[in-house]
Parts: C-alpha cells; structure tokens; sequence
C-alpha cells in the first residue's frame, strides 16, 4: 500500500512582464500609485547610476574592490519598501537599494568599499546589521534577532538576504529550521541572480526552485520575478505581514541576474556567454518599470533628463565627501574590539604609533 501523505507547490508571482506590460487579470492597487511608483523608480535609477559611478571609482584606484548590484534594483528596493523601520535587516554585501531606502547614505557605502570601517556605522535603522561578507552568516544574524523580537513580543520582523550560491550554506538550512522549530518572525530572500560566481543556477542543485528550501520546514515558500517591482514588493509584504502577525517565517526566491562581474575582481566574461548576458538585459528592471509608467502617461524623456541630472549633482556630492573624509588613523585598528585591550596588543599600538609618527 501506498498513499501521498503530504503534497507542496511554490507559486509564482508577476504582474509586469519584461515589455512593462501588465499581465493578468487582477490588477493591484499599487500598480495605479504611480507617485509611489515614480519614486521607486527615481531611487532605481539613482542606485544604478551609483553603482556604475563606484566601479569608476574602483577601476581608477579610488576605491577598493567593490560588489556591484547592477539587475538587482527591483528587487533590493522592494524588500526595503515592504519594511517597516523597527524591523531589523541583515544585508549580504551587495543590498544598496534595500539600504538606500532605509537611510543608509551613498558616502558610507563608498567609505565601507574604501577600507573605511566607519562605513559600516551607517545612518539607517541603527539596528540594521553591518554588511555582511562571510557568505550567508547575516541569515543567522536576522535569526536570532527574530528570536528576540519573539521572546519580547514585539511586533518586528527580521529579514535577510543571499545569493542562490549563498543558499547551499549550512548557515541557510539552521536559519530556516531555527525558523520553523521556534516560529520566528522572520523573511530569508534568496536572491537568485542565476551565477554563483562562476557556478551557474544549473549546476548547484537539481531543485526546480530555491524557494523549496523553505518547504522542508515547512515555511511559506514563493517564488516571484526579481525584475518586477510591482510583484516583488507585494510578495514581500505578504510575508513580512505575516510573520509580524505571528503566522510564521518565509523564503522569498526572488529570480533576477546579476548584470555584471560578481565583483570588480571578477572577469564573468571568462564564464559567461555574452548572448546570455544580452539576453538577460532584455528583462532588466529600470526599463521594465520606465516602460510601464510611459505607457500610463506618467513618464517622459524629459523627466527622464531632468531626473538623471538630479542624480548626477546628488552622486557628484557623495564622492566629493567620501574623497574629503579624512583617514581614522591607524590607532582606531585597535580601539573597538575590546574594553580592555590585551597587553600584546597595547605594545602593537605604541610601536604602531610611533612608526607612524
């Protein structure tokens, strides 16, 4: 004998296709709140002209190596949009737009790239974690503060990021399993930009999603077009709401492609066909939106000039005070990783001292 004891499924969700065509038949209300919408947009394209203006700065020896986040705008601000401010979120190291809309600034972003740690001692949510380059530790991060947030009953939610690559770390299935067993509120994304480095989405498992992770434990697990904004900020407000009402944790795999090298250390031409590059820029998310909102009336080449010009002065503002912060001095390496510092340690930083002197 046998018999099915259980059965699972991982919807999909898009509303805008890669021609910013609206598909379907239900209609949200946030696709007709187009102030809402154009200041998604603005902010999109002010993460993106960032990005490029950083690996400008990186390629002329201005600032260190730097993760560029080219593609992943949709999907970055949508998670930040659908976030109240008192939920806590732990970045993987490449979330600027998540961090843009939470307050973070583009001259501590360039300060962090720069070798700058005071970077990280951004203006967001003070209770934001730091960026997070270990891969998929800030999953264990955003679980033990949702663990706090339930045991003080607060109504706050954690949320998390990392890549498809990042997602086969042990550190994502005790996240998830801490999750379940504790029914914490909390959100992992798993922002599936198709390329683990050089390891394609192919090759690292043979699951027809990533959000199927989740359904082990079982958590909620969806599946939504990272390059629609519309869709993902509605995906990912479901699951923030209901994890804040206490109905339990999600894993949003949020489809995307990472447009560009991982980093600037990185040659992805090496590994990559540029017919698959150029294909992807076909769904890429500024012009999926720009189309739809021209269509509607609501946007134009003028105000599309006007608006990167804006953009221009604002970036041009960042650089100059992230060239014009002056050093920390070489002390600071010692100050902040102990109340008391070490005897061997205050004998480094007097010879450092002085050598610097």
């Amino acid at each position: 004998m046998s018999a099915t004891v259980a059965s699972f499924s991982v919807e999909y969700h898009q509303f805008l296709d890669r021609d910013g065509r609206l598909i379907g038949d239900d209609t949200p209300e946030l696709a007709k709140d187009f102030e809402k919408l154009i200041s998604i947009y603005k902010l999109m394209v002010q993460t993106r002209t960032f990005d490029f203006k950083a690996i400008a700065l990186q390629r002329t020896g201005k600032l260190g190596t730097y993760a560029s986040c080219l593609g992943h705008e949709a999907a970055q601000i949508a998670i930040g949009s659908a976030m109240r401010d008192e939920d806590c979120f732990a970045p993987m190291y490449r979330d600027y737009g998540t961090q843009l809309y939470r307050g973070v600034t583009m001259t501590e972003i360039l300060l962090y790239w720069g070798g700058d740690e005071r970077g990280n001692d951004y203006s967001g949510p003070r209770h934001d974690f730091a960026w997070c380059v270990p891969i998929a530790t800030q999953c264990l991060h955003a679980a033990g503060a949702a663990m706090v947030y339930k045991l003080r009953d607060e109504k706050r939610v954690a949320v998390t990021v990392v890549g498809d690559g990042g997602s086969s770390k042990g550190d994502v299935l005790e996240a998830i399993n801490a999750a379940s067993a504790y029914n914490l509120p909390l959100v992992i994304v798993i922002m599936n930009n198709q390329w683990a480095i050089s390891v394609p989405r192919s090759k690292q498992n043979s699951a027809k999603t990533l959000a199927q992770k989740g359904l082990g434990a079982g958590l909620h697990s969806v599946q939504v077009d990272g390059n629609d904004y519309i869709a993902s900020h509605l995906v990912m407000e479901e699951a923030i709401e209901r994890a804040r009402n206490g109905n339990g944790a999600s894993v949003v795999e949020m489809i995307t492609y990472r447009l560009t090298d991982h980093t600037t250390a990185d040659d992805a031409s090496r590994y990559r066909e540029d017919a698959e590059v150029e294909e992807a820029w076909k769904s890429e998310p500024i012009a999926r939106l720009r189309k739809y909102l021209e269509s509607e009336g609501q946007w134009d080449d003028k105000k599309q000039s006007e608006l990167e010009k804006e953009v221009a002065k604002m970036i041009d503002i960042a650089v100059k005070e992230y060239l014009n912060t002056p050093s920390p001095g070489i002390a600071s390496m010692f100050d902040y990783m102990y109340a008391e510092l070490p005897h061997d340690l205050q004998a480094q930083k007097e010879f450092a001292l002085k050598e610097a002197e």
